[in-house]
């Protein structure tokens, strides 16, 4: 932006500043600078792969024995469903149950 105030044209001054000369144009053409702009993501980038089971099987459990782990319930899914949750799913699953006791659990709402 300084090369642009000090009278560069938009390719010399996108040059100068190390990106491509359509990035200084988006850059220029923006109210706010990239840095000051709101880059929160407020949708799903993947299918929950818990929606089917977690009404009916995993809210259950978690109710009866709130100091359930994630670990605990993956087992017990595996142990019901075989194949279908393998052990790479247990971060997603270990969000989803803080998500719920920070929300709906004993200490939540």
């Amino acid at each position: 932006m300084d090369s642009r105030k000090d009278g560069h044209t938009q390719a010399a001054a996108a040059a100068r500043a190390g990106f491509g000369e359509r990035t200084g144009r988006r850059i220029d053409e923006a109210p706010t600078l990239p840095s000051q702009r709101d880059r929160t993501r407020r949708y799903r980038t993947r299918q929950d792969p818990f929606a089917e089971v977690w009404r009916a099987e995993l809210v259950p459990m978690l109710t009866a024995i709130p100091s359930l782990r994630a670990t605990t319930l993956l087992e017990e899914l595996q142990r019901r469903h075989s194949a279908r949750y393998p052990d790479r799913m247990l971060r997603s699953l270990q969000r989803r149950v803080a998500h719920w006791r920070a929300t709906e659990g004993r200490n939540g709402s």
